[in-house]
C-alpha cells in the first residue's frame, strides 16, 4: 500500500530533523519523542497550511516539543543550560546527520530486533503501532522494545565512525519481512536503503539495492491467486517488473565496476542471473556456481554453501548436488528440502517423498509447509517405476 505523498515526505525528513536536535544538545531518546510528536503535528496541519521549508518547520516544532518536556522535568532542568535562547523558524541546518542515525540505530549493543525496530521509527519514520502490526506483536510489546533501545543508544556520540555492514544487515533484515499489517517492509528497506545510498558512498550498499529491486521486481509472480507458493523456475516471468530489474542490473554493474566486490554484491549478481533468463531453462547456472563460489570466499556461510549445492545439481547434474550437499549438516534449515528437490530430480521419488514431508514439519512459515505438502503429496500418488 503507496503511503500519501505528505507521510512519504515526512518519512524522508524524519532522519534530518533528528539529527538536528541530537547535534544541538538533546538526548537522542528524547529528541526522537519529539520528532514524533511534530511528525503527528505536521499530519494534522500540513493538508490545510503546507509550510513553504516542511524540515524547518518540523525542526522548530520538534525543538519546542522538546524544550518543552525538558522544562516540564524538574529532574532535566539543567538541560535549559543548552537551550537559553530558542530558535525561531527558519532554515534549518545544513549538516546531513542521515549517515549518523542509520549507524546508531544499527548499534552493536542493540540486538538485530531492537535494530530494526529502532531504524524503522526514527529513520524511517514510522509509529509504533505501525512497526507492532508489521511485526504482529502487541503494541505495548514494540513500545517496550523500542524505549529500551532508544536508552541503550542515547549516550552514544555522533562523532564516530559506524559499521556500513551491520547498517545493512538490519536495512535486509527489514527487507526480508516483506508485507504485513499496514506497512509494506519490503518497499520501506528500498526507501531507507536508496537514502542512505544517497549520503554514503559505499559498493556494498548499491549491491544491496541492487539485490532488494530484483527481489522485489518477482514479487508479484511469487504467489498464486489462491496464495500458495510459486517457486521460482515455475514463476510467470511475463508478471516480472522490467523497470526495477533494469534499474537493479545498472545500480549492480556499476558497483561491480568498482572492483570491491562484497556479498551483496554477489547475491545481486545471483539475482541478475535469474532475472536475465528468458525461461527457467536458459538460467546460466554455471556462472552462478561461479558467483556462490564467491560468496563462500566471502561469507563461508553454511546457507551459501546450502544454496550452492542446489545451484550445482543444476549446473552439473543431481547427483553432483547431493555430493555437495553431503558435505553439510543435516540440521540446516531447509536441509530437507534441498535433498527433496535434488533427489526428486535424480528419480528417486520414494527418498524424495520423505524428505519433503520431513521439510514440510521444520517448515517456518505456514505457506512453505502447504507448498512441501503438497510436493509430497505428489510424489506419493505418481506410479512408481
Amino acid at each position: 500500500m503507496t503511503p500519501p505523498l505528505d507521510e512519504v515526505l515526512l518519512r524522508s525528513l524524519t532522519p534530518g530533523v533528528l539529527g538536528v536536535l541530537v547535534r544541538r544538545g538533546a538526548d537522542f531518546a528524547a529528541a526522537e519523542d519529539a520528532v514524533q510528536e511534530a511528525l503527528v503535528e505536521a499530519l494534522r496541519v500540513w493538508p490545510a497550511d503546507p509550510p513553504r521549508d516542511p524540515r524547518a518547520w518540523l525542526v522548530t516544532v520538534a525543538w519546542r516539543r522538546f524544550l518543552d518536556a525538558t522544562r516540564a522535568d524538574a529532574a532535566r532542568r539543567r538541560r535549559e543550560d543548552l537551550v537559553e535562547e530558542e530558535p525561531q523558524p527558519g532554515p534549518a541546518s545544513g549538516v546531513d546527520d542521515t549517515l549518523a542515525l542509520y549507524f546508531l540505530c544499527a548499534h552493536p549493543s542493540l540486538t538485530p530486533s531492537s535494530a530494526v525496530a529502532l531504524t524503522l521509527r526514527a529513520v524511517g519514520g514510522l509509529t509504533t503501532r505501525q512497526i507492532a502490526r508489521a511485526y504482529l506483536v502487541p503494541e505495548a510489546t514494540m513500545a517496550q522494545r523500542i524505549s529500551r533501545a532508544k536508552r541503550t543508544v542515547s549516550g552514544v556520540r555522533f562523532d564516530r565512525p559506524g559499521d556500513v555492514a551491520t547498517v545493512l544487515r538490519v536495512l535486509y533484515l527489514v527487507f526480508n519481512e516483506g508485507y504485513s499489517g499496514d506497512v509494506d517492509l519490503a518497499a520501506e528497506a528500498i526507501r531507507l536503503t536508496r537514502q542512505l545510498a544517497a549520503v554514503v558512498d559505499h559498493p556494498e550498499v548499491a549491491g544491496l539495492l541492487a539485490l532488494m529491486l530484483l527481489h522485489s521486481a518477482r514479487r508479484v509472480a511469487r504467489t498464486a491467486p489462491d496464495g500458495s507458493l510459486v517457486p521460482l523456475a515455475e514463476q510467470d516471468r511475463t508478471r516480472w517488473d522490467t523497470a526495477a530489474i533494469t534499474e537493479g542490473v545498472a545500480v549492480l554493474q556499476a558497483a561491480l565496476a568498482r572492483d570491491r566486490l562484497g556479498e551483496f554484491q554477489a547475491q545481486a549478481a545471483i539475482a541478475a542471473l535469474h532475472a536475465d533468463a528468458p525461461t527457467a531453462a536458459e538460467t546460466d547456472w554455471v556462472q552462478i556456481v561461479e558467483w556462490y563460489d564467491e560468496l563462500v570466499r566471502l561469507t563461508d556461510s553454511p546457507v551459501v554453501r546450502l544454496n550452492r549445492a542446489v545451484a550445482v545439481g543444476e549446473a552439473d547434474g543431481p547427483r553432483a548436488g547431493l555430493a555437495a550437499l553431503a558435505e553439510l549438516d543435516d540440521s540446516l534449515p531447509r536441509h530437507a528440502a534441498v535433498a527433496a528437490h535434488l533427489h526428486e530430480a535424480a528419480g528417486d521419488l520414494e527418498t524424495a517423498a520423505r524428505l519433503y514431508a520431513e521439510a514440510a514439519r521444520r517448515a517456518p512459515d505456514l505457506a512453505e509447509r502447504d507448498h512441501l505438502t503438497r510436493r509430497a503429496a505428489r510424489l506419493n500418488t505418481r506410479p512408481r517405476p
